[in-house]
């Protein structure tokens, strides 16, 4: 890397809130690593900003650590200024209904813990020296997705996903703390109903809890997580913004 732009590294780049983060960044004039299950995507490469796409189970221990490796052999040593963790999963059985206390399996909270919040704990702690030469040079921030599902009950988000996401937060504070030492600040951005591929019919009746009238879309939910990447929002660690349109009051 020669020139002086600032380097973003985000998970689940392929669609949804993380690809629209991607662009929002880009458009920025950030450089952009990514990773998905997927290859690369091929927006990505037709992005000049575009600097790498790894595909990864972030699920498997094994491959979050390849996955650090090889994200910080593409930053050969320069800083970085953001990270943003993003990808999650939320089961649900094969006739779309909720996985509960009662009717989820315990290996399938394990996956969601794995992928939820482990591997943010572990990217976190992997590109904790990055950071901090992020921080050191300008500013440097990690930005954890929560959801609106942990902090109340949703009639489609599953017990699983709904308690990792609480954990993340709980993790946000943690981590804000430690990092604060760096030099790093870590926040987080909390959505509510957000229009993405994964949103279909059934999420129509829940319009009327929000004091809005609609749902959200994905670039606004970029757009919070890059000002809270922002040098203007030096002096915020440790804060989760909701994205809700008023829905968690």
């Amino acid at each position: 890397m020669t020139d002086d732009r600032k380097t973003l590294i985000l998970t689940g780049a392929s669609r949804g809130i993380g690809h629209a983060t991607v662009r929002r960044f880009s458009n920025e004039n950030w450089r952009i690593i990514t990773c998905s299950r997927e290859e690369v995507p091929d927006a990505c490469q037709r992005d000049p900003n575009w600097h790498g796409h790894i595909a990864v189970e972030l699920a498997d221990q094994t491959d979050v650590a390849r996955f650090i490796n090889q994200a910080n052999d593409l930053l050969a040593g320069d800083p970085l200024h953001a990270l943003v963790n993003n990808a999650a999963v939320s089961p649900k059985t094969e006739s779309k209904e909720r996985l509960g206390c009662l009717n989820g399996d315990l290996d399938t909270w394990r996956a969601v813990f794995e992928l939820n919040f482990f591997a943010p704990l572990v990217l976190s702690r992997g590109f904790a020296g990055a950071l901090g030469r992020g921080a050191k040079e300008s500013s440097a921030a990690v930005v954890n997705i929560t959801s609106i599902a942990g902090h109340e009950i949703h009639p489609f988000a599953g017990s699983a996903y709904s308690t990792s996401k609480a954990a993340l937060s709980a993790l946000t504070r943690e981590l804000a703390v430690e990092f604060a030492e760096l030099g790093v600040r870590v926040n987080a951005v909390a959505p509510g109903e957000i229009e993405t591929e994964m949103v279909g019919d059934e999420y129509e009746p829940l319009i009327n809890r929000i004091p809005m009238h609609r749902m959200g879309t994905a670039e606004e939910v970029a757009a919070c997580v890059f000002q809270l990447c922002n040098e203007d929002f030096s002096y915020v660690t440790g804060t989760e913004l909701f994205i809700t349109g008023g829905q968690h009051l």
